[in-house]
């Protein structure tokens, strides 16, 4: 595996970049500035909110790329370059179709917000982890902001709960499961695929260039721009199958120990 042309690093954060505990290792930290010094780029992509991620890489957050709300939002330096709405009536459609579930709760994601509805106090307390910024609100379709993306989270399992019941909104909307409890949905060209490749465009960066690592079903065309692409130990079959490399798992620095080869 030859890694001398690698220029630019793309990590997911949760169940990749992250611990079970939602951390980022002080070994990963360390990692970076060594990257740093030979001009290769890093990116985090993530489903999480923009907010949530840089709060997890505070140190360097005005230095690297966020791909955010699953590609629906790229930021650098706290600068928007690209965002990619659902379209007005698709949300209310959406909301519609997830309503006579039970136990399901959907969040809007909005650029600077989100916001939830606010009949699960147990729900509100999980949010806190993946959303920074949130608000509760009485009715989401009230909400006057460009919603990015819709993220439903089941506290037992959003494939058995919650895809059945949208996976007829695929072919006019973007629909993922995204984490063990969350599915999301939004417009078809808001995937982090699509938000890499306008990257790789704006930077001029090949395949052979870009090292990928992933670790869920949102993952997956991302990793399929990249050469080097690594699915974590821990990763979906799906993702295990896609990606051409596997390595450790999140919680044994699977993104650390490649990294270090890469140095």
């Amino acid at each position: 595996m030859d890694l001398s042309q690698i220029k630019m690093v793309v990590t997911d954060m949760d169940g990749t970049l992250l611990n079970s505990n939602h951390e980022v290792s002080p070994r990963f930290f360390e990692i970076y500035e060594e990257l740093k010094k030979k001009n290769i780029a890093f990116v985090a992509a993530s489903g999480r909110q923009y907010h949530s991620m840089v709060d997890k890489l505070e140190s360097i957050k005005n230095e690297i790329l966020v791909i955010a709300e699953n590609g629906a939002l790229i930021k650098k330096q706290g600068e928007t370059l690209l965002t990619t709405p659902i379209n007005k009536n698709e949300v209310g459609r959406i909301l519609e179709t997830v309503k006579p579930l039970e136990h399901v709760h959907p969040v809007l994601c909005c650029e600077n917000n989100a916001f939830v509805g606010g009949d699960s106090d147990e729900f509100i307390e999980m949010l806190r982890e993946y959303y920074s910024e949130f608000q509760i609100v009485s009715d989401q379709k009230q909400v006057d902001e460009e919603v990015l993306k819709i993220a439903i989270y089941h506290f037992k399992s959003s494939e058995i709960y919650i895809y059945p019941s949208v996976k007829h909104l695929e072919g006019d909307l973007k629909v993922k499961v995204s984490g063990a409890n969350w599915v999301d949905v939004s417009d078809m060209n808001a995937h982090k695929g699509y938000a890499l490749k306008k990257v790789m465009d704006k930077y001029q960066l090949a395949s052979h260039e870009i090292m990928v690592f992933g670790d869920y079903n949102n993952d997956l065309e991302m990793l399929e721009l990249s050469d080097f692409s690594f699915a974590m130990a821990n990763a979906h079959p799906n993702v295990l199958k896609t990606a051409k490399y596997r390595t450790s798992s999140n919680n044994d620095f699977g993104v650390e120990r490649i990294l270090e080869k890469l140095l």
